[in-house]
């Protein structure tokens, strides 16, 4: 296991930030912890890395305990906070390097992981010059530089425009290639572009844990499309296994699909035979959106 977690509570004072969780995540794996603000997201995270200490309960990271392995366990993790604690004076690469001595590694590694976050063309630059997307891709290269087992990212996606947002979700979703991949967010759409499953956590407490596969068998399924160009309701129910058409607002409609089936591609194909230009195609797991609204709504 990559990550053990049992029976762990954590108090501030008089209130539970975390009760009595407990969960599992197998090597490979990337599953998203998603609730709402102030669940406890954060707090499960920091006492996973080590920062802070749980009041009751254990958790183990790469098999090693975080209270009395805490070096172990600074090893196997890589982590990027919510708030990115970057020192904007420094240029990326000098940052990169300060870091890479303190985990006493080779600096050759700095070139591997800014070639592998695509940071290559902003390296020679100020970290204050950096857009908050290629903050967040430092942020990414210098939790990679010791290259650990396990990456937890607690809201890695928070801030960034749409363009940054896309990048991002590929990047994370390559590294989950070769490592586990631990990561908060309070947004739906982000668990389903990059997790295998997900953890819903309310009020402290787990009300949910779910392989994304699983929520979606027999379910329909919503697929919000955006066209360069006014497409009357009549041609896109004319689609297979469409239940309904809505346009939202301007060129964008949300197609809903009486089928588990992914749909895309005959939207697609669709814009293709009818010579239209998409600007954005994305997939509503309707029964995730469901269930995280019925479990966070109390």
């Amino acid at each position: 296991m990559s990550i053990e977690v049992e029976n762990l509570s954590k108090v501030y004072g008089e209130q539970n930030a975390l009760y009595n969780i407990s969960f599992t995540i197998n090597k490979g794996e990337i599953v998203g912890f998603l609730g709402p603000n102030g669940a406890g997201k954060s707090t499960m995270m920091k006492i996973l890395t080590t920062y802070i200490n749980a009041s009751e309960g254990s958790a183990k990271v790469n098999g090693y305990n975080v209270l009395d392995k805490t070096q172990q366990v600074q090893k196997s993790v890589g982590y990027l906070p919510e708030h990115n604690p970057l020192y904007l004076d420094m240029y990326v690469k000098e940052y990169l390097s300060f870091n890479a001595g303190i985990y006493k590694i080779s600096k050759e590694k700095i070139n591997e992981v800014v070639t592998l976050t695509g940071l290559a063309p902003e390296a020679n630059k100020k970290i204050s010059q950096l857009s908050k997307g290629y903050r967040q891709r430092v942020g990414l290269a210098n939790a990679l530089l010791h290259n650990p087992d396990v990456l937890i990212l607690d809201e890695p996606t928070t801030g960034l425009d749409p363009n940054q947002l896309v990048d991002i979700r590929h990047l994370i979703k390559n590294i989950g290639k070769d490592k586990t991949v631990f990561l908060s967010t309070h947004i739906m759409q982000e668990v389903e572009a990059m997790c295998d499953r997900v953890i819903i956590i309310n009020k402290g407490q787990i009300v949910a844990d779910k392989y994304l596969n699983e929520l979606r068998k027999g379910q329909a399924q919503t697929v919000i499309v955006e066209f360069d160009y006014r497409v009357e309701d009549a041609f896109l129910l004319k689609l297979p296994n469409v239940a309904s058409v809505k346009n939202t607002h301007d060129f964008v409609y949300e197609i809903t699909f009486a089928t588990s089936e992914d749909m895309r591609s005959y939207v697609f194909d669709f814009a293709h035979d009818n010579q239209l230009k998409i600007l954005q195609l994305n997939q509503k797991n309707a029964s995730l959106e469901s269930l995280f609204r019925e479990l966070t709504s109390n």
